[in-house]
């Protein structure tokens, strides 16, 4: 089939997990859309080990896999971002390059929205058996029942590594660093809906996490009354149509 999917990864130290998280994308969705059916795009933002010359090495057995190098760190919003500007298709899956997120579970996401009307912007990911510790648990829960209270977004579990979204729907949404915890109140902000998908949640088994609880509360607590901002300051003009 033609190119349906571009997949974007943000990566950042992560050579433990990289190789292994390529291959799986790899097998999996060329057995779900074929080899020419999608793009990998790998966003490093500025490791300091071994990622890069691992994807380097990978990319002599995988033809699709694009490697965008950044000069800067920026975190993940602003790797996922350059994913997306570089994307060749428009539907666009997203995920986590620490090895926690099945592939298989990213292609379904994909294909749900793939299949879904126009009036479907995201499709989110919401994990079932989240593998974590208990406080950071703790701290998601906490984090994720005011987010949703405050902006009835519907959404159970923004952290979610894994979504689906139209490439033309996520280049109108406002961009700010960590914004990828508010994508499905953005998207519902411009008049899309957003659609949930169950998924599976895996250990990690190499590296570490690039958040700790305190870090993720403070985020949450800084940025949630700038997405009330934008969401109140917001006039849709319904549909538009040119004469």
């Amino acid at each position: 089939m033609p190119l349906a999917v571009s997949v974007v990864v943000a990566v950042q130290n992560e050579e433990g997990a990289v190789a292994d998280v390529v291959r799986e994308l790899k097998s999996v969705f060329d057995d779900g859309l074929g080899a020419d059916g999608f793009e990998l795009i790998f966003v490093d933002d500025k490791s300091s080990d071994g990622t890069v010359a691992q994807l380097r090495e990978l990319q002599k057995t995988v033809p699709n896999l694009r490697v965008v190098l950044h000069e800067k760190n920026v975190g993940k919003s602003g790797g996922v971002r350059t994913g997306i500007i570089s994307a060749r298709t428009n539907i666009i899956a997203m995920m986590d390059g620490d090895g926690q997120n099945p592939a298989a579970d990213v292609l379904r996401t994909a294909l749900k929205l793939l299949n879904a009307g126009p009036e479907v912007g995201l499709v989110a990911g919401e994990r079932k058996r989240r593998q974590d510790t208990a406080s950071k648990k703790w701290a998601s829960r906490w984090a994720n029942s005011i987010r949703k209270r405050m902006l009835n977004d519907g959404a159970e579990d923004t952290g979610c590594g894994i979504k689906a979204i139209r490439r033309d729907v996520f280049l109108r949404l406002p961009y700010f660093d960590n914004m990828h915890r508010y994508i499905p109140a953005l998207v519902n902000r411009e008049g899309y809906k957003t659609l949930f998908e169950r998924v599976e949640d895996r250990l990690r088994t190499t590296g570490h996490s690039k958040y700790t609880n305190i870090g993720r509360l403070w985020v949450a607590l800084s940025d949630l009354p700038g997405v009330m901002w934008l969401n109140r300051r917001y006039r849709h003009p319904g549909s538009t149509t040119e004469l």
